[in-house]
């Protein structure tokens, strides 16, 4: 039987892209399913979130990423430009939000094609992986390419129903929620949520206890 994990992932996460290799992985690997479901970041779903938070977090995940990704063998540097608009030294976040929205729609769009979790790699990859100019030239297009998709039908299908797509990406936020948290990556699987990267040996674990099978 296939096994099936929701995963709620964001452009702007670090840890959302430490994940997604080791998810690609998995479902390579083992008969499972793994549903895509891009939300968008805190900043944007929570205005008052940096304002709010304990500042030593930011400084905390600042040198615990790039510390992770050394871990495991993984390109890490921040994005440039940062997928969200946001004034650093006063950690306000802009209203207009072109570049998070755009990617999370096409995230959403992959999803819908059944190819959410190479697009989220292949994305990912690009943004924290050290292109300078991500969003300049062809760089988004090869990464969506080498993911199996097309940027113009992304982006044409998104054009043709932008309410939709934000109506789906709620939705996410929604049973992220649901599951009973608020951060990513959350895998969730049976109702029962896995909250951050370093939870995927737990995930699997408790996917064997139900079945799980390697791919013949």
């Amino acid at each position: 039987m296939t096994l099936s994990v929701d995963v709620h992932w964001s452009f702007r996460s670090p840890y959302s892209y430490l994940a997604t290799r080791r998810l690609a992985e998995l479902r390579q690997r083992y008969d499972l399913e793994i549903v895509f479901r891009p939300v968008y970041p805190l900043a944007v779903r929570k205005a008052d979130f940096f304002t709010s938070v304990n500042p030593a977090w930011v400084k905390y995940v600042q040198r615990d990423a790039p510390r992770l990704a050394e871990f495991l063998g993984l390109p890490f540097r921040w994005p440039k430009p940062d997928p969200i608009v946001q004034d650093m030294a006063t950690l306000k976040i802009a209203e207009g939000q072109p570049y998070i929205r755009r990617l999370t729609r096409m995230g959403q769009a992959a999803a819908d094609s059944g190819r959410g979790i190479e697009f989220a790699y292949e994305v990912s990859a690009l943004l924290w992986g050290g292109t300078r100019g991500w969003n300049e030239g062809d760089h988004l297009r090869d990464a969506v390419l080498r993911a199996g998709l097309a940027i113009e039908e992304l982006d044409a299908a998104i054009d043709a129903d932008p309410e939709g797509y934000d109506t789906r990406i709620a939705a996410n936020q929604n049973a992220l929620e649901a599951a009973g948290h608020w951060g990513v990556p959350t895998m969730v699987f049976e109702g029962e949520p896995f909250f951050g990267q370093d939870r995927i040996d737990l995930l699997v674990w408790r996917l064997k206890q139900r079945g799980l099978a390697v791919r013949n």
